[in-house]
């Protein structure tokens, strides 16, 4: 019965503690890619949401992005007095919530809205600048029964340069997801 002396132990285990931790770090790029992708896509299907309950109920709802200390808050309201979904309305109590109000980061790790720093636009689009929401002064999207929307992009950064952009298009209120090659500084479709 042939046995393995002491060094040729120590051997194969230096050896595999050399491919373990030469692996880390594009593991560790692979989770962050995961995660800002994943971020992106439950963003866009949030809209989504927002809009087919627009449709169902024949009442605008509005995706409605603020910012506090902890970073992005994400909440869905509906139209209460058929006038659209306006702050004062939100602040009366007129408009109402659909659901909790939602940060990015607690289910994303490491992603919120952001931008990388002197990224152009998507699509010909302004560039967001030190703005990732770029929905003009309302910062939200709103559906209407008929399914149009709010025009406008949401940037969304993962960590290091991991950039996405949710493209809103108001005429057909369908979103698209793009991904930013920091490399050939161009968006492409994911």
């Amino acid at each position: 019965m042939a046995a393995f002396s002491l060094i040729e132990l120590v051997f194969v285990l230096g050896v595999a503690a050399t491919l373990a931790a030469a692996s880390l770090p594009q593991l560790a790029a692979s989770v962050d890619e995961f995660r800002a992708a994943g971020a992106a896509r439950y963003v866009a299907a949030r809209l989504q949401q927002a809009r087919v309950r627009a449709i169902a109920r024949n009442r605008d709802t509005a995706l409605r992005i603020a910012h506090d200390a902890r970073g992005y808050v994400v909440s869905v309201v509906e139209d209460g007095n058929r006038n659209g979904v306006l702050a004062r309305d939100v602040m009366d109590g007129v408009d109402t919530a659909i659901g909790p109000a939602e940060h990015l980061v607690d289910q994303f790790p490491g992603v919120d809205f952001g931008a990388i720093g002197g990224i152009p636009g998507a699509e010909g689009s302004t560039a967001p600048g030190s703005d990732p929401i770029r929905l003009g002064v309302a910062d939200s999207v709103t559906f209407t029964a008929t399914g149009t929307a709010t025009s406008g992009s949401l940037y969304v950064r993962g960590q290091r340069t991991i950039q996405y952009v949710v493209r809103i298009y108001g005429e057909t209120g369908r979103t698209r997801i793009l991904r930013y090659n920091p490399r050939t500084r161009t968006w492409f479709s994911r």
